[in-house]
């Protein structure tokens, strides 16, 4: 195939960067339409784009002439019946993590693409970010020998109470950020989650009392080999972005990620300072224009895709048990996988 003729359902303010990244920056790829629930937004971003389509709904833009591939990005609710959509199309997929918001719809959305014979790419941008991809190397070559432990940090600057509190939309805090962590947990390690502790604490978004939801969460992990892991997730840091990764190994360790957006640092009498990376589309750009260039080329060249449909669902499984383990106060075992690939 040459040109990929992609259509983007939900253009809010992840869907549009997909969106501007495949009509400007991806080779190989052609945006053709976008699709929103709100049509008037799908419109200012066609227009802005200069392209001629859009639509109010995932199974609206599925139909749309001589499309051949579908990227989803609208709230996590919502990727089921999309995957329905365009699987059924038989238009190859692009969705964000997390996949669903339960195992049972996850399942549901593996066994649509299986049946209809496309591809399927779960959105774990982190494992295109060149960083996060020199640690797997190392770690792969035994750089620093037998992995001991993982430890993860994920801390927004700034979320609204109203954004927040869209957990029937969005899922809990473990879905829609930890996520990444535990994706990442298992690609760098190359090992399996088989159990979690996880804590929750409302403190500063006491809103989402209302929803039975948290703002803070910590994870304690237990790998298949022995290993150990944490990590700490934060809707409301105030201060800034931040993002890193610990991976302590028998001969090393290795650290991912910093604060830092610019190598400059102030002194003056006053003390010194630094600027901070404020926002996710700044730390990750790169990382989410490399995971769409590499869906366009996985659909152009008929391969399996390097973050597939089983990885999003391992993912899943990770989150829904650490969201039992908060509820239960209990250490919650991980579902095991029902599907080898997909």
């Amino acid at each position: 195939m040459n040109a990929i003729n992609i259509g983007v359902v939900g253009v809010g303010e992840m869907g549009r960067q997909h969106a501007e990244n495949l009509r400007r920056s991806v080779p190989h790829a052609r945006l053709v339409a976008v699709a929103d629930v709100n049509r008037e937004r799908a419109r200012a971003v066609a227009a802005e784009l200069e392209i001629g389509a859009a639509y109010g709904s995932a199974e609206e833009l599925a139909a749309h002439p001589g499309l051949d591939a579908v990227a989803i990005a609208s709230p996590p609710k919502y990727h089921l019946p999309a995957i329905l959509a365009a699987a059924s199309a038989g238009k190859h997929v692009f969705c964000e993590k997390p996949l669903a918001l339960s195992l049972t719809e996850a399942d549901a959305a593996l066994e649509a693409v299986r049946k209809a014979g496309v591809i399927l790419q779960v959105g774990h941008m982190r494992r295109y970010d060149p960083p996060y991809v020199a640690a797997r190397e190392r770690i792969e070559a035994g750089e620093i020998g037998q992995v001991v432990v993982f430890k993860s940090v994920g801390r927004d600057q700034e979320t609204s109470a109203a954004g927040a509190c869209q957990v029937e939309a969005n899922g809990t805090l473990f879905h829609d950020s930890t996520a990444h962590d535990f994706d990442l947990a298992r690609w760098l390690t190359g090992d399996e989650i088989v159990e979690v502790h996880a804590y929750g604490s409302t403190v500063a978004i006491p809103e989402l009392k209302q929803v039975h939801s948290f703002d803070a969460g910590v994870v304690n992990l237990q790998f298949a080999s022995g290993a150990i892991g944490n990590i700490e997730s934060f809707m409301d840091a105030k201060y800034g972005y931040d993002i890193r990764t610990e991976i302590v190994g028998t001969r090393g360790s290795l650290f991912v990620g910093h604060l830092q957006q610019t190598p400059l640092i102030v002194m003056t009498r006053a003390g010194s300072s630094h600027d901070v990376i404020s926002h996710w589309l700044v730390r990750f750009r790169e990382a989410y224009l490399r995971e769409m260039a590499d869906f366009v080329e996985t659909v152009r060249n008929g391969r399996e895709p390097h973050v597939s449909g089983h990885d999003g669902w391992r993912s899943l499984a990770v989150a829904v048990a650490a969201v039992a383990s908060f509820r239960e106060r209990r250490p919650v075992a991980i579902e095991p996988a029902r599907w080898a690939c997909a």
